[in-house]
């Protein structure tokens, strides 16, 4: 895919997205058979719901069919969210996962699992956990010394209020009560 069709489709479809209070996150185009897969990945502070998602989707087939952005080979159009492993590369990835245990690796080597306490422009202030009955630790870990970081699944978050600021509960990763 040329990189400079991608950039046509983000400049069509970033404003559709901004419309709604959505971040267009990524736009990839791929082939499959006959046709081409569109995948456009949209998120919010809040997550995004499948009506936002059929909503953008619905305004996204209309604007490429009046722009004939994609021509006239057959294309399937797919509007989501991302996954709760996708890979934390934005300030705002970080600010939305505020609260959330995230794995790190550090560019001097290591790994590092942590829960965000705190997220400015520089950093992120992290809490530790303890090991065998330790009390967790803060650590202070500035951007440019991570190389990647993702979002652990817990199934068992703690609740806000139990020593960590779990922020929304109702996310797909929260537990359900019984």
């Amino acid at each position: 895919m040329s990189t400079t069709q991608i950039d046509r489709l983000r400049e069509l479809l970033e404003p559709l997205a901004a419309e709604r209070g959505m971040d267009l996150e990524d736009v990839r185009l791929t082939p499959a058979g006959k046709r081409r897969v569109l995948r456009i990945v949209v998120d919010t502070d809040e997550g995004v719901g499948l009506e936002a998602c059929a909503e953008l989707s619905r305004a996204a087939s209309a604007a490429l069919d009046a722009a004939d952005a994609l021509g006239s080979a057959p294309y399937v159009l797919e509007v989501s969210s991302p996954g709760a492993d996708r890979p934390l590369t934005e300030l705002r990835h970080y600010r939305r996962a505020l609260g959330r245990l995230i794995k790190a690796k550090l560019h001097e080597g290591g790994e590092l699992t942590a829960r965000i306490t705190g997220v400015d422009d520089s950093g992120l202030d992290l809490e530790v956990p303890g090991v065998k009955g330790r009390r967790p630790t803060a650590r202070r870990v500035e951007f440019a010394e991570i190389a990647s970081a993702r979002v652990e699944i817990e199934f068992n978050r703690p609740a806000a209020g139990d020593g960590a600021d779990g922020g929304d509960d109702n996310d797909d990763e929260s537990q359900k009560e019984a």
